[in-house]
C-alpha cells in the first residue's frame, strides 16, 4: 500500500486535474473521441447547486495522481440506495501500489456508512488487470445482465426532441 498517499473528497477548484484524468481514462479505453466534458460541467455536476455526483482524489504530495468519481443509485428489490462507481483511475507510474484497492475499500466504507445494499460498477470486458483486482476483494460479475444505453442522436429521436 501506499503511505504517502491522501484519499479525501473533491473540493471545488479541482475539475481541471480531473478532466485531465479523465481524459487519460479515456485515453486508456480508447475512447478519447467521447470526451465532451468540460471543467464546468464538472464543477456543475460534482459542486452545484444539485450536486449529480461526488468525486474522491487521491493525492501524493501536492499533486492528484488518482480519482473515483461515483453517484447514488437505487435498488428496488432492497428498497435502498446503492452507490455506483463510474470511474477509478489511477496514473500509470502510481499503479501496483494499492492505491485502486485502497479506492474500493473507501468507496465500499461509504457506501456502509450510507446504509447501502450495494456498491456496483462496471468493467470493460478486455481490461484483465482490473478484474482480477476486482475478483480478488470478493466482487462478482453481473453474468447473464447487458447495459443498454441510449445517447446523442438515438436518445434524442426516442425522446421526441
Amino acid at each position: 500500500m501506499d503511505e504517502d498517499l491522501e484519499i479525501r473528497s473533491a473540493r471545488p477548484g479541482e475539475e481541471g486535474s480531473i478532466l485531465g484524468l479523465i481524459r487519460e481514462l479515456a485515453a486508456y479505453e480508447k475512447l478519447l473521441h467521447e470526451v465532451v466534458a468540460t471543467e464546468e460541467d464538472l464543477a456543475t455536476a460534482l459542486f452545484g447547486e444539485s450536486p449529480s455526483a461526488e468525486a474522491l482524489v487521491g493525492l501524493v504530495g501536492e499533486g492528484i495522481v488518482a480519482f473515483a468519481l461515483f453517484f447514488t443509485s437505487f435498488s428496488t428489490f432492497e428498497g435502498k440506495s446503492g452507490l455506483y462507481l463510474e470511474d477509478l483511475y489511477v496514473k500509470p507510474g502510481h499503479r501496483g501500489r494499492g492505491i485502486g484497492t485502497m479506492f474500493l475499500r473507501r468507496l465500499a466504507g461509504l457506501a456502509m456508512d450510507r446504509g447501502c445494499a450495494r456498491f456496483e460498477w462496471a468493467a470493460l470486458d478486455w481490461n484483465e488487470p482490473a478484474i482480477r483486482v476486482y475478483r480478488g476483494i470478493g466482487a462478482r460479475p453481473m453474468d447473464g445482465w447487458t447495459t443498454f444505453r441510449l445517447d446523442g442522436e438515438a436518445l434524442r429521436d426516442f425522446a421526441g426532441s
